[in-house]
């Protein structure tokens, strides 16, 4: 028997059009799934696989899921979901996250949608008994002082999937989260592409290397598994050990 084999069910991955998200949405489909993903663009046609992006064998929905009415208006392609990963993400540079517009807007993004997107597919995973999978942050447990909407937003994801958890266990719906390190997408380039940051973020990672989107697909696959039938409320660290010290 495969564990891991997910055909005959259905995973829509909010934020799956890149980075991380998009490593999770191709993983599923590899292992058998029927897999949807949320992006911001128009259309799929304007993402590029030079962007970190693979939209091969996918849906994709257009969903500003800052807007928590586009979110309760959208009308999903699908009647069934096994599994839902919540992976959008934002952030803010040169101290904007210290104005409250910069500050909402994140923590809209970041936190406040991932409340609205549970709730919206609450009914169809009770009907599934499926699973709910959140993408936080190594930066929920450490200070990221340049950036306090990014921090608090992902410290509020890893409560939000303490209690969703607890709360929504009696409906036979698993939540669990994941929090990445370092990993080469666009919302990293301010890092990846300074050799000197770089240099000195690889050095603080004990595995002495970033980490990928398949590296954080491999546990979403296992979160959303049979394998994982009593990891509930749980929040994951894969970052090659950079909480650790």
């Amino acid at each position: 028997m495969n564990l891991l084999d997910f055909s005959g069910k259905t995973a829509l991955v909010v934020g799956g059009s890149s980075g991380i998200g998009n490593g999770i949405a191709q993983a599923f489909r590899r292992h058998g799934a029927e897999v949807h993903v949320w992006g911001t663009r128009a259309r799929a046609e304007d993402y590029t696989r030079e962007e970190g992006s693979d939209l091969t064998g996918l849906g994709y929905s257009c969903v500003d899921v800052s807007d928590f009415e586009a979110i309760k208006a959208n009308a999903p392609a699908f009647s069934r979901l096994d599994v839902l990963v919540l992976a959008q993400g934002a952030v803010l540079y040169r101290r904007a996250e210290f104005e409250m517009e910069g500050f909402q807007k994140v923590m809209d993004v970041n936190l406040n949608s991932l409340m609205a997107c549970a709730g919206k597919f609450h009914p169809l995973l009770a009907a599934s008994k499926g699973s709910l999978i959140t993408i936080s942050s190594t930066a929920a447990f450490h200070s990221t002082k340049g950036n306090p909407a990014y921090n608090a937003s992902k410290a509020g994801a890893v409560g939000l999937t303490r209690t969703l958890g607890e709360a929504w266990a009696k409906d036979g719906i698993r939540v669990n989260g994941i929090a990445p390190g370092l990993v080469a997408t666009k919302m990293t380039k301010v890092t990846t592409d300074n050799p000197e940051r770089l240099q000195a973020s690889i050095a603080g990672i004990p595995m002495r290397r970033l980490g990928t989107p398949e590296d954080m697909a491999g546990v979403a696959l296992f979160l959303a598994s049979p394998m994982a039938a009593y990891v509930l409320g749980q929040t994951i660290p894969v970052d090659g050990g950079l909480i650790l010290a």
